[in-house]
């Protein structure tokens, strides 16, 4: 497999050089062997070939004698570019985007983690669908003067959208799920914090250290793609649902991120945002840009986050400098248990919840009152003798006109 990427005016040297890096990684984790990779300087890519044709000329030349297969270009392709590069290379070509979804399509284990892969792949697909047939005949004309391929192509664009609309609606009941086991959750009044993170920065195995949680842990890009959600109980004695995200990367393909906008709701959702990032990586800084980019896109930029450096028994101390000026940050090595104690002591801190702690006084006959509150309140204590059964409870400020009319008094909030 060879690589190729292009150093545009907007980018210095050192991003596409990174940036190729990575892509060898994702590589890798797709198991491709990379044999090289090459670069040109362009103002702008070419319509025609993305690269220019001389380029394109020599990189394929390079390829024929190594007999490389795939040539994967580090940006998103046209498929008229995909499909001139072809004729070019003489061999498969694709690009970041095509790579990416096939690393999730190689991960994904739940249904609802493979239908999300499936939509994003047939959306990518779609417009790509001419390149399939181009060996067929296309006659242009009027009814009846279609060739085999235009009559196949028009038949594979129905059928992928038919597909596409599918999988559409059997997310929109995943999501509504979703949302029924959200509003489960906030019953009990515990907090959501998710988890999210550049991919590989220990996301997984920070969820395993706190919560004893068996999610897949690997030092590949993508190990796991199907969020976990778990209890994690604080040193306050405050329970927090604690819920593990799929990882993000520079250039996430934008169809990916809506096919998984049913996951990633949870993030939308969460009381705190818990960001994860490897402190040993040279290149932090842009992974922590490239998370908060894709944060945006999704309409959570600007949630309570709580910045935690991994892998610091990865640094010596002189190389902390960075980490020490990020303000609340907290540094860990989810590996080893370094760090996590403060870190427990810091999420209690933000994750204190906003309640009413009140007392009431409810008839016995309003069975319904007292169901209700049991339901949605944190029941401290209870007392059933006498003519009025009695309560202690801890309540979300927004259901107090609900209960107004049993409410003895106000509590003070230990």
């Amino acid at each position: 497999m060879f690589l190729v990427g292009v150093e545009l005016k907007s980018r210095n040297a050192w991003e596409i050089r990174e940036s190729l890096d990575e892509l060898t990684e994702l590589a890798a984790t797709a198991g491709a062997d990379v044999i090289g990779d090459g670069t040109q300087k362009m103002e702008a890519p070419m319509a025609a070939t993305f690269i220019g044709s001389g380029k394109a000329q020599e990189f394929a030349r390079h390829c024929v004698s190594n007999e490389v297969d795939t040539v994967i270009f580090d940006d998103e392709l046209t498929p008229a570019q995909s499909r001139n590069l072809e004729q070019v290379f003489n061999c498969k070509i694709l690009d970041r985007t095509s790579l990416i979804l096939d690393i999730f399509a190689q991960r994904a284990r739940t249904k609802e983690g493979k239908l999300q892969i499936e939509l994003a792949q047939l959306q990518h697909l779609l417009p790509r669908l001419t390149r399939f047939w181009g060996h067929l005949s296309r006659q242009k004309g009027g009814i009846g003067m279609r060739g085999d391929g235009e009559t196949q192509l028009e038949t594979d664009r129905r059928r992928v959208q038919d597909r596409i609309a599918r999988i559409a609606r059997e997310l929109e009941v995943v999501r509504r799920q979703r949302s029924t086991q959200r509003h489960g959750r906030q019953r009990n009044l515990w907090p959501l914090a998710s988890i999210v993170g550049y991919t590989n920065a220990g996301k997984s195995t920070l969820l395993n250290a706190v919560t004893g949680a068996d999610v897949l842990a690997e030092n590949k890009l993508f190990a796991t793609l199907d969020p976990t959600t778990r209890r994690l109980r604080l040193p306050t004695n405050q329970n927090v649902l604690l819920t593990d995200t799929v990882g993000f990367i520079r250039k996430l393909p934008h169809n990916l991120v809506e096919a998984f906008k049913a996951t990633l709701e949870e993030v939308v959702q969460a009381d705190l945002l818990i960001h994860v990032v490897d402190g040993s990586s040279p290149q932090a800084e842009e992974q922590i840009a490239a998370v908060n980019a894709v944060l945006d896109e999704i309409g959570a930029a600007g949630k309570p986050t709580m910045m935690v450096f991994n892998k610091i028994d990865k640094l010596v101390n002189g190389e902390r400098n960075f980490i020490q000026s990020v303000p609340n940050a907290v540094a860990i090595s989810a590996k080893t248990g370094e760090g996590i104690p403060e870190l427990m002591a810091e999420l209690g801190k933000q994750l204190k919840p906003i309640r009413e702690f009140i007392e009431l006084s409810v008839p016995h006959e309003n069975a319904a009152v007292i169901a209700r509150l049991h339901a949605v309140g944190q029941v401290m204590e209870r007392d059933y003798e006498g003519e009025q059964a009695r309560f202690k409870v801890r309540i979300p400020p927004h259901l107090h006109e609900e209960f107004a009319p049993f409410i003895v008094q106000a509590l003070q909030t230990v």
